[in-house]
Protein backbone atom coordinates (compact mmCIF):
# COMPACT_ATOMS: atom_id res chain seq x y z
CA UNK A 1 0.00 0.00 0.00
CA UNK A 2 0.74 3.41 -0.84
CA UNK A 3 1.43 5.86 2.09
CA UNK A 4 -0.73 8.54 2.50
CA UNK A 5 0.86 12.03 1.32
CA UNK A 6 1.65 14.00 4.49
CA UNK A 7 -0.38 17.20 4.76
CA UNK A 8 1.88 20.35 3.76
CA UNK A 9 2.10 22.82 6.53
CA UNK A 10 2.37 25.23 3.69
CA UNK A 11 -0.26 28.73 4.14
CA UNK A 12 -3.44 28.62 1.50
CA UNK A 13 -5.37 31.26 0.95
CA UNK A 14 -7.96 31.69 4.05
CA UNK A 15 -11.66 33.04 3.14
CA UNK A 16 -14.31 33.57 5.61
CA UNK A 17 -17.62 31.45 5.12
CA UNK A 18 -18.95 34.97 3.52
CA UNK A 19 -16.43 35.29 0.61
CA UNK A 20 -16.75 31.69 -0.51
CA UNK A 21 -18.86 31.07 -3.64
CA UNK A 22 -20.99 28.13 -4.35
CA UNK A 23 -19.07 25.79 -6.52
CA UNK A 24 -20.22 22.37 -7.46
CA UNK A 25 -20.44 19.31 -5.02
CA UNK A 26 -17.41 17.61 -6.61
CA UNK A 27 -14.94 20.85 -7.38
CA UNK A 28 -12.20 21.99 -5.34
CA UNK A 29 -13.56 24.37 -2.08
CA UNK A 30 -12.71 27.34 -3.16
CA UNK A 31 -11.34 27.88 0.67
CA UNK A 32 -8.14 26.09 -0.66
CA UNK A 33 -8.23 23.17 1.47
CA UNK A 34 -7.47 20.61 -1.09
CA UNK A 35 -10.90 18.84 -0.19
CA UNK A 36 -14.37 18.75 -2.38
CA UNK A 37 -16.49 21.29 -1.82
CA UNK A 38 -19.27 18.79 -0.23
CA UNK A 39 -16.64 17.63 2.40
CA UNK A 40 -15.97 21.13 3.39
CA UNK A 41 -17.88 24.51 3.28
CA UNK A 42 -20.50 22.43 1.58
CA UNK A 43 -21.40 20.21 4.48
CA UNK A 44 -22.11 23.28 6.49
CA UNK A 45 -23.90 25.09 4.05
CA UNK A 46 -26.40 22.06 3.15
CA UNK A 47 -26.66 21.58 6.83
CA UNK A 48 -27.80 24.86 7.12
CA UNK A 49 -30.14 24.96 4.77
CA UNK A 50 -31.48 21.56 5.48
CA UNK A 51 -31.89 21.25 9.71
CA UNK A 52 -35.33 21.85 10.24
CA UNK A 53 -36.59 24.54 13.31
CA UNK A 54 -39.20 23.13 14.97
CA UNK A 55 -40.46 26.39 16.05
CA UNK A 56 -40.22 29.00 13.80
CA UNK A 57 -42.45 30.96 15.92
CA UNK A 58 -41.29 30.89 19.18
CA UNK A 59 -40.46 33.88 20.55
CA UNK A 60 -43.05 36.09 18.46
CA UNK A 61 -45.97 37.61 20.14
CA UNK A 62 -48.95 35.61 19.09
CA UNK A 63 -46.90 32.52 18.15
CA UNK A 64 -50.15 30.23 18.30
CA UNK A 65 -52.03 32.83 16.11
CA UNK A 66 -48.48 32.83 13.31
CA UNK A 67 -49.45 28.73 13.58
CA UNK A 68 -52.84 28.94 12.36
CA UNK A 69 -52.55 31.94 9.70
CA UNK A 70 -49.42 30.16 8.22
CA UNK A 71 -51.71 26.42 8.26
CA UNK A 72 -55.20 26.91 8.99
CA UNK A 73 -56.79 30.36 7.85
CA UNK A 74 -57.06 31.47 4.29
CA UNK A 75 -57.77 34.84 4.13
CA UNK A 76 -56.22 36.50 7.06
CA UNK A 77 -54.08 39.84 7.60
CA UNK A 78 -51.48 41.48 10.60
CA UNK A 79 -49.98 44.26 10.90
CA UNK A 80 -46.16 44.20 11.52
CA UNK A 81 -43.92 46.35 13.43
CA UNK A 82 -40.66 46.79 12.92
CA UNK A 83 -37.90 47.00 15.54
CA UNK A 84 -35.83 49.89 14.06
CA UNK A 85 -39.15 51.41 12.58
CA UNK A 86 -40.34 51.84 9.08
CA UNK A 87 -37.50 53.41 6.43
CA UNK A 88 -38.80 56.25 4.80
CA UNK A 89 -41.20 55.84 1.64
CA UNK A 90 -42.68 52.56 3.33
CA UNK A 91 -46.38 53.45 5.12
CA UNK A 92 -46.68 50.05 6.68
CA UNK A 93 -45.64 46.50 6.51
CA UNK A 94 -48.51 43.73 6.48
CA UNK A 95 -48.70 40.08 7.00
CA UNK A 96 -50.71 38.33 4.71
CA UNK A 97 -51.47 34.67 4.78
CA UNK A 98 -51.19 34.40 0.97
CA UNK A 99 -50.88 37.28 -1.92
CA UNK A 100 -51.66 36.87 -5.63
CA UNK A 101 -49.37 34.64 -7.70
CA UNK A 102 -48.45 33.25 -4.44
CA UNK A 103 -46.12 35.82 -4.35
CA UNK A 104 -43.66 35.74 -1.27
CA UNK A 105 -43.87 39.75 -0.68
CA UNK A 106 -45.58 42.71 -2.63
CA UNK A 107 -44.21 46.10 -2.95
CA UNK A 108 -46.82 48.18 -4.18
CA UNK A 109 -47.50 51.47 -5.61
CA UNK A 110 -47.98 53.40 -2.40
CA UNK A 111 -44.66 52.04 -0.68
CA UNK A 112 -46.57 49.96 1.60
CA UNK A 113 -45.37 46.31 1.58
CA UNK A 114 -47.55 43.11 2.12
CA UNK A 115 -45.55 39.58 2.63
CA UNK A 116 -47.04 35.93 1.84
CA UNK A 117 -47.30 33.72 4.81
CA UNK A 118 -48.20 30.76 3.06
CA UNK A 119 -45.26 29.97 0.61
CA UNK A 120 -42.69 27.34 0.21
CA UNK A 121 -39.62 28.07 2.50
CA UNK A 122 -36.45 27.22 0.48
CA UNK A 123 -34.58 26.23 4.04
CA UNK A 124 -35.84 24.65 7.49
CA UNK A 125 -35.92 27.72 9.03
CA UNK A 126 -39.54 29.63 7.99
CA UNK A 127 -38.59 32.68 10.40
CA UNK A 128 -35.00 33.40 8.84
CA UNK A 129 -36.94 33.08 5.10
CA UNK A 130 -39.45 35.24 5.93
CA UNK A 131 -37.08 38.27 7.30
CA UNK A 132 -35.27 37.70 4.14
CA UNK A 133 -37.99 38.33 2.34
CA UNK A 134 -39.29 40.97 4.19
CA UNK A 135 -35.66 42.43 3.89
CA UNK A 136 -35.33 42.46 0.49
CA UNK A 137 -39.23 44.12 -0.27
CA UNK A 138 -38.36 47.02 1.85
CA UNK A 139 -35.84 47.78 -0.76
CA UNK A 140 -38.06 46.63 -3.83
CA UNK A 141 -39.16 48.91 -6.26
CA UNK A 142 -42.73 49.97 -5.86
CA UNK A 143 -45.04 48.29 -8.01
CA UNK A 144 -42.95 45.27 -7.53
CA UNK A 145 -43.55 41.48 -6.47
CA UNK A 146 -40.20 40.19 -4.56
CA UNK A 147 -39.73 36.72 -5.50
CA UNK A 148 -38.23 33.78 -3.28
CA UNK A 149 -34.84 32.92 -2.30
CA UNK A 150 -32.21 30.81 -0.15
CA UNK A 151 -32.16 33.23 2.70
CA UNK A 152 -28.02 33.46 3.88
CA UNK A 153 -27.58 31.11 6.58
CA UNK A 154 -26.19 33.59 8.77
CA UNK A 155 -29.28 36.35 8.08
CA UNK A 156 -31.63 37.93 10.75
CA UNK A 157 -34.26 36.09 11.60
CA UNK A 158 -37.99 37.75 12.23
CA UNK A 159 -37.43 37.66 15.87
CA UNK A 160 -34.49 40.01 15.00
CA UNK A 161 -36.37 42.36 12.73
CA UNK A 162 -39.70 42.42 14.64
CA UNK A 163 -41.19 44.50 17.44
CA UNK A 164 -41.70 41.78 19.96
CA UNK A 165 -43.41 44.40 22.06
CA UNK A 166 -45.79 44.87 19.70
CA UNK A 167 -49.24 43.31 19.38
CA UNK A 168 -50.08 40.53 17.27
CA UNK A 169 -53.41 41.18 15.77
CA UNK A 170 -54.93 38.97 13.32
CA UNK A 171 -57.86 40.55 11.05
CA UNK A 172 -59.53 37.69 9.67
CA UNK A 173 -61.58 38.62 6.07
CA UNK A 174 -64.05 36.43 4.36
CA UNK A 175 -62.04 36.93 0.97
CA UNK A 176 -58.82 38.36 -0.52
CA UNK A 177 -59.90 41.99 -1.37
CA UNK A 178 -56.93 43.19 0.68
CA UNK A 179 -55.13 42.00 -2.45
CA UNK A 180 -55.84 45.44 -4.39
CA UNK A 181 -56.14 48.49 -2.97
CA UNK A 182 -59.89 49.65 -4.42
CA UNK A 183 -61.51 45.75 -5.31
CA UNK A 184 -64.60 47.87 -6.11
CA UNK A 185 -63.15 49.24 -9.46
CA UNK A 186 -61.26 46.29 -9.57
CA UNK A 187 -60.44 45.73 -13.52
CA UNK A 188 -62.64 42.78 -14.92
CA UNK A 189 -59.58 40.29 -15.22
CA UNK A 190 -59.04 41.03 -11.56
CA UNK A 191 -62.24 40.64 -9.97
CA UNK A 192 -62.26 37.33 -11.92
CA UNK A 193 -59.62 35.92 -10.22
CA UNK A 194 -60.35 37.56 -6.92
CA UNK A 195 -63.83 35.83 -7.50
CA UNK A 196 -62.43 32.38 -8.12
CA UNK A 197 -59.65 33.00 -4.81
CA UNK A 198 -63.08 33.64 -2.61
CA UNK A 199 -64.44 31.03 -3.91
CA UNK A 200 -62.09 28.46 -2.73
CA UNK A 201 -61.55 30.02 0.46
CA UNK A 202 -63.61 28.02 3.43
CA UNK A 203 -65.07 30.43 5.75
CA UNK A 204 -63.60 31.32 9.22
CA UNK A 205 -63.57 33.18 12.17
CA UNK A 206 -61.47 33.66 14.78
CA UNK A 207 -62.86 33.38 18.37
CA UNK A 208 -62.76 36.83 20.67
CA UNK A 209 -63.12 34.40 23.86
CA UNK A 210 -59.99 32.41 23.62
CA UNK A 211 -56.73 32.62 22.21
CA UNK A 212 -55.62 31.53 18.63
CA UNK A 213 -59.42 29.59 18.50
CA UNK A 214 -60.72 29.53 14.69
CA UNK A 215 -63.98 28.15 14.06
CA UNK A 216 -64.57 26.94 10.28
CA UNK A 217 -67.37 25.73 8.68
CA UNK A 218 -67.29 23.00 5.21
CA UNK A 219 -70.02 21.38 3.46
CA UNK A 220 -70.15 18.57 6.08
CA UNK A 221 -69.66 19.90 9.36
CA UNK A 222 -68.12 23.03 10.99
CA UNK A 223 -64.89 23.02 13.15
CA UNK A 224 -63.23 24.41 15.78
CA UNK A 225 -59.14 24.29 15.50
CA UNK A 226 -57.48 25.36 18.61
CA UNK A 227 -53.67 26.40 18.53
CA UNK A 228 -52.12 25.66 22.13
CA UNK A 229 -48.53 27.10 23.43
CA UNK A 230 -48.56 23.85 26.35
CA UNK A 231 -45.91 21.15 25.61
CA UNK A 232 -47.15 18.35 23.72
CA UNK A 233 -46.62 15.63 26.57
CA UNK A 234 -48.24 17.74 28.72
CA UNK A 235 -51.46 19.08 26.78
CA UNK A 236 -51.89 15.43 25.59
CA UNK A 237 -52.38 14.33 28.72
CA UNK A 238 -54.83 17.02 30.21
CA UNK A 239 -56.74 16.21 26.43
CA UNK A 240 -57.18 12.32 27.50
CA UNK A 241 -58.03 13.56 31.52
CA UNK A 242 -61.00 15.12 30.45
CA UNK A 243 -61.87 13.18 27.74
CA UNK A 244 -61.75 9.83 29.87
CA UNK A 245 -63.95 12.07 32.06
CA UNK A 246 -66.40 13.10 29.13
CA UNK A 247 -65.39 16.72 29.77
CA UNK A 248 -63.07 16.83 26.33
CA UNK A 249 -66.99 18.36 24.24
CA UNK A 250 -67.69 21.36 23.44
CA UNK A 251 -71.20 21.11 24.23
CA UNK A 252 -74.37 18.41 22.74
CA UNK A 253 -73.92 17.08 19.62
CA UNK A 254 -69.27 18.60 19.36
CA UNK A 255 -66.94 15.91 19.91
CA UNK A 256 -62.92 16.18 20.01
CA UNK A 257 -61.33 14.35 16.87
CA UNK A 258 -57.87 14.39 17.61
CA UNK A 259 -55.55 17.05 16.89
CA UNK A 260 -52.76 18.96 14.31
CA UNK A 261 -49.14 18.59 15.10
CA UNK A 262 -47.64 22.17 13.30
CA UNK A 263 -44.40 24.08 13.40
CA UNK A 264 -43.99 22.37 17.20
CA UNK A 265 -47.67 23.15 18.87
CA UNK A 266 -50.81 21.13 19.05
CA UNK A 267 -53.72 22.31 17.66
CA UNK A 268 -56.55 20.32 18.22
CA UNK A 269 -59.67 19.77 16.71
CA UNK A 270 -63.28 19.65 17.33
CA UNK A 271 -66.30 18.69 15.35
CA UNK A 272 -69.37 20.88 15.48
CA UNK A 273 -72.80 20.50 14.00
CA UNK A 274 -73.64 22.29 10.95
CA UNK A 275 -75.56 24.63 12.68
CA UNK A 276 -73.26 25.77 15.88
CA UNK A 277 -71.79 29.08 14.71
CA UNK A 278 -68.22 31.04 16.12
CA UNK A 279 -71.03 33.15 18.46
CA UNK A 280 -71.98 29.50 19.43
CA UNK A 281 -68.65 28.31 20.51
CA UNK A 282 -67.57 31.56 22.14
CA UNK A 283 -68.87 30.00 25.79
CA UNK A 284 -68.45 26.51 25.26
CA UNK A 285 -64.81 26.89 24.40
CA UNK A 286 -64.21 29.36 27.26
CA UNK A 287 -65.52 26.76 29.94
CA UNK A 288 -63.11 24.70 28.51
CA UNK A 289 -60.29 26.59 28.76
CA UNK A 290 -61.07 26.24 32.60
CA UNK A 291 -61.32 22.46 32.59
CA UNK A 292 -58.00 22.41 30.52
CA UNK A 293 -56.19 24.56 33.10
CA UNK A 294 -57.13 22.08 35.79
CA UNK A 295 -56.16 19.00 33.44
CA UNK A 296 -53.01 20.48 33.17
CA UNK A 297 -52.49 21.02 36.52
CA UNK A 298 -52.82 17.63 37.71
CA UNK A 299 -49.68 16.17 38.72
CA UNK A 300 -51.18 12.37 39.23
CA UNK A 301 -50.51 9.32 36.88
CA UNK A 302 -52.62 8.54 33.97
CA UNK A 303 -55.37 6.02 35.00
CA UNK A 304 -56.06 3.05 32.67
CA UNK A 305 -59.28 5.05 31.12
CA UNK A 306 -56.84 8.21 30.79
CA UNK A 307 -54.29 5.85 28.81
CA UNK A 308 -56.47 4.52 26.29
CA UNK A 309 -57.92 7.82 25.72
CA UNK A 310 -54.30 9.06 25.34
CA UNK A 311 -53.53 6.90 23.16
CA UNK A 312 -56.47 7.47 20.88
CA UNK A 313 -55.93 11.14 20.96
CA UNK A 314 -52.16 10.11 19.64
CA UNK A 315 -52.89 7.53 16.78
CA UNK A 316 -55.49 10.46 15.37
CA UNK A 317 -52.64 13.20 15.63
CA UNK A 318 -51.90 14.55 12.16
CA UNK A 319 -48.41 16.72 11.44
CA UNK A 320 -48.40 19.43 9.17
CA UNK A 321 -44.76 20.80 9.26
Amino acid sequence: MAKKRPQTKAKRPQLTDGEIPVVGAREPCPCGSGRRYKACHGRAAAHAVTELVQRPFEGLPGECDWVALRELVPAATVQLTLREGLPEGVPSVTLATVLPMAWPALRRDDGSVLIGLQNDTASGDISRDLADTLQRALQAEPGTPVQGRRAPADGPRLQDVLDLQAPFEPVVHTGFEFWVPDAENATPEVAASLERANAAAIPTVRLQGVEAAYWCRTPEKNHLRWVMPHPEEQLLDALARLHAAGRSSLGEGTRLVGSFRAHGLTVPVWDLPSEMGAQDVEKPAAEFAERLAEALAAEAPLTADERRARGGLTNRQVTLS
